[in-house]
C-alpha cells in the first residue's frame, strides 16, 4: 500500500491520491515505465485477439505497445466511447495512422468499423486502464463506469489485467460485490502478475 494510506480511504479519496501521485511523477519516470510495459507486452504469448487501449494524460504505457502486439500477430481491438454512458464498444487498431481524437478530450480511438460491445468476447487478453488493483483482483478506474458496463462480454478465460504502476498494485481496495475482479496486474517493473496474490 502507498505510504501513509490506510485501508479506510473510500473510492472517492483512493482516486483523488493516485491522480496525485501519477501527476507528481517525473517526465522521466513516465517514459522509463511506458518503455518496461512495451517490453513486458512483447514477451508475453498472446491470443489471436487483444483488446488494448491508448493510453492518455498519465496512464501508463504508450501507443507503441498497440504496434508490438500487432507485430506478433495479434488483432488488438481498441475502445470506442459511447456518446452516452453505456458499455464500451470496439475497432480493429490498424496503425497510428489511423487514430483520431475521441468523444472524450484527449483519448484518441480508431477510426475503421465500429464492434459492438459483445466483440469483447473475441478477446483472450484485455488489457484495463486503472488507477490501482489490489492483490484480490479489485479494480480502481476513473468512476466513469464505461469498463464496468463492458467487462461483462469478455470470455469466461479471458486474462484480465488491469495495467498500473508497480505501487499501484496494493494489498487493498474498496470494492462492490458486483465488480468484475481482474485475474493479473501489468506493471512497468513486475511485468504479468497473476491475481489474486494469496
Amino acid at each position: 500500500m502507498c505510504a501513509g494510506w490506510t485501508d479506510d480511504l473510500g473510492k472517492g479519496e483512493w482516486r483523488a491520491r493516485l491522480a496525485a501521485a501519477r501527476r507528481g511523477l517525473p517526465p522521466a519516470r513516465r517514459v522509463s515505465e511506458a518503455r518496461a510495459l512495451v517490453d513486458a507486452v512483447a514477451s508475453m504469448s498472446l491470443p489471436e485477439t487483444v483488446c488494448c487501449y491508448v493510453p492518455f494524460g498519465t496512464e501508463p504505457g504508450s501507443v507503441a505497445w498497440l504496434d508490438v502486439l500487432r507485430d506478433k500477430g495479434a488483432r488488438v481491438l481498441l475502445p470506442v466511447i459511447p456518446p452516452a454512458p453505456a458499455a464500451l464498444e470496439w475497432a480493429e487498431y490498424t496503425g497510428p495512422q489511423a487514430l483520431s481524437p475521441g468523444r472524450l478530450r484527449g483519448v484518441l480511438e480508431p477510426v475503421s468499423a465500429r464492434l459492438a460491445p459483445a466483440s469483447l468476447r473475441e478477446a483472450g487478453l484485455v488489457l484495463v486502464p486503472a488507477l490501482a488493483v489490489d492483490h484480490a483482483g479489485a479494480r480502481l478506474g476513473r468512476g466513469a463506469g464505461y469498463y464496468d458496463r463492458s467487462l461483462p462480454h469478455a470470455a469466461e478465460d479471458a486474462t484480465l489485467a488491469a495495467v498500473v504502476r508497480d505501487d499501484e498494485l496494493v494489498q487493498h481496495l474498496p470494492a462492490e460485490p458486483h465488480d468484475i475482479r481482474m485475474t493479473a496486474a501489468l506493471t512497468p517493473g513486475l511485468g504479468l502478475v497473476p491475481l489474486p496474490i494469496p
